[in-house]
């Protein structure tokens, strides 16, 4: 993607290409391999759900628990992995949790049992938690302010790819092995290839300047910066972190304790709606169950598979759409537009699974208002999300207060995973999308009143103002 698609104009002194340019791409590719891990092992489930119902004796409640387990390992992996990424650096994490990627790859390709998955895809949803947070955070404290909505947003772009991969894979392997009782496992395995491409391009990849900085490796975060900006630019925004770093560690910043300060607290809360709005949206119904929504709605169950490859290219196609308005929009607006356009999508949904019958018109009306929902919600409402959860928060307690947020994501989608079919089973497809279409006008409305407008501004620059307007 070109560079223009930036926040706001560049500095005179900023490159547009060379060296440094060239190294803060590589950083960028390098470091959203958590992205993209992160989006197959969320989306493999998806088509091989019905492949292990057989082969491991699934039965209603286990096949909740194999699906959410990695939910509840990734609610817990993000508040971890936020935790020591303060403590320990984000790119240590990173390798950390590429290992975590791979063990937990390999557990769940090689389960002999419904109970020895879960287990698996807990410790699969460790990483995964880990990564959504860590990696963003790492990208937004290399990236300068005016690419950083592009760089960061990049990670999101290899999150629904990581997705389409997955459901691609899915209808490939199911199209040539469906007569084999461990389909399944190949579809699984597939996610070993890129957790070991991410240890090892993290091995040499930069510590973040910023958390060099507030550990007072200053001579480390200036050769780090001098990677990725010009001489001039690096002396000068290490002066801008160093005196935000020096104010926090005076402020005793970074921990519970900090919570104690009203405006952080304050900020906290929003941070946690942010996170709470992306996921009661209602988008992993569709990400987790897709193919078997196509199918009760009239689609067979290879044509669901393959159907559902729509929802994945779609979500690509509509994060390369969201990129591109991050350089050009407010961020604000975007979570707005995003929010009713996935309200209104559920609610057509509802309206057609209530007054049309199941056959091939109703599975085909279905796909294209799934599709509608996600190209609102891969191209709005995600993409801000985890780019305002990365700036918002004060340096020193970043890591920390992004997890906890994040954890609360997290917490929200395995309800939203592990009640679905419950719901869906007691009261109805139709009825289901009614009440996601009620919890986000609720959204739209937090939203509207509390959220604040990150664009173009560093992120010193908006701890001082969002310090202001909080306290």
């Amino acid at each position: 993607m070109s560079d223009v698609h930036s926040d706001v104009p560049a500095p005179a002194t900023e490159p547009r290409s060379g060296a440094q340019s060239r190294r803060l791409k590589v950083i960028t590719v390098v470091a959203t391999f958590g992205g993209l891990l992160f989006g197959y092992d969320t989306g493999v489930i998806n088509g091989a759900l019905p492949y292990m119902q057989s082969d491991l004796g699934l039965t209603p409640l286990t096949e909740g628990l194999v699906t959410s387990s990695l939910l509840l390992g990734a609610t817990i992996g993000a508040f971890a992995a936020g935790r020591l990424a303060d403590q320990r650096g984000r790119r240590r994490i990173i390798l950390w949790l590429a290992a975590i990627f791979l063990v937990g790859a390999l557990a769940c390709t090689f389960a002999p049992s419904a109970t020895f998955m879960v287990i698996a895809r807990f410790v699969l949803g460790l990483a995964v938690g880990g990564a959504s947070v860590t990696v963003p955070t790492y990208l937004a404290e290399i990236s300068p302010a005016e690419r950083r909505g592009r760089l960061v947003t990049q990670n999101e772009l290899m999150i629904v790819s990581g997705q389409l991969a997955a459901f691609t894979f899915n209808a490939a392997i199911a199209g040539a092995l469906g007569e084999s009782a461990h389909v399944w496992r190949y579809m699984l395995v597939i996610a070993s290839l890129p957790a070991v491409v991410l240890w090892f391009g993290m091995l040499v990849m930069p510590e973040s300047p910023r958390w060099l900085a507030s550990r007072g490796r200053l001579g480390e975060a200036l050769e780090v910066l001098r990677q990725v900006r010009t001489a001039q630019r690096a002396e000068s925004e290490l002066a801008e972190v160093r005196r935000l770093a020096e104010q926090d560690q005076q402020q005793r910043a970074g921990g519970w304790a900090d919570l104690k300060v009203p405006w952080v607290r304050r900020l906290l809360v929003v941070g946690i709606g942010i996170a709470v709005v992306q996921q009661v949206s209602g988008v992993n119904t569709i990400m987790y169950y897709g193919t078997q929504i196509l199918k009760s709605s009239g689609f067979s169950a290879n044509g669901a598979i393959v159907a559902n490859i729509a929802n994945g290219v779609i979500s690509v196609l509509a994060t390369f759409v969201g990129i591109y308005l991050l350089g050009r929009i407010n961020r604000r607006p975007m979570l707005l537009i995003g929010q009713a356009g996935t309200a209104t999508a559920l609610l057509l949904l509802a309206v057609v699974s209530m007054t049309m019958p199941e056959g091939l018109l109703r599975g085909v009306l279905v796909l294209a208002l799934t599709v509608t929902f996600l190209a609102f919600q891969q191209g709005a409402t995600s993409p801000v999300t985890w780019l305002m959860l990365s700036e918002i928060f004060p340096l020193k307690m970043r890591g920390f207060a992004f997890g906890l947020a994040s954890l609360t994501l997290w917490a929200a989608n395995f309800l939203v995973g592990l009640t679905y079919p419950i719901l869906v089973d007691a009261l109805g497809i139709a009825t289901t999308f009614l009440v996601f279409v009620a919890v986000g006008v609720l959204a739209i409305a937090f939203v509207a009143k509390f959220v604040p407008e990150t664009r173009g501004k560093s992120l010193e620059t908006l701890e001082t103002e969002l310090r202001v307007r909080y306290s």
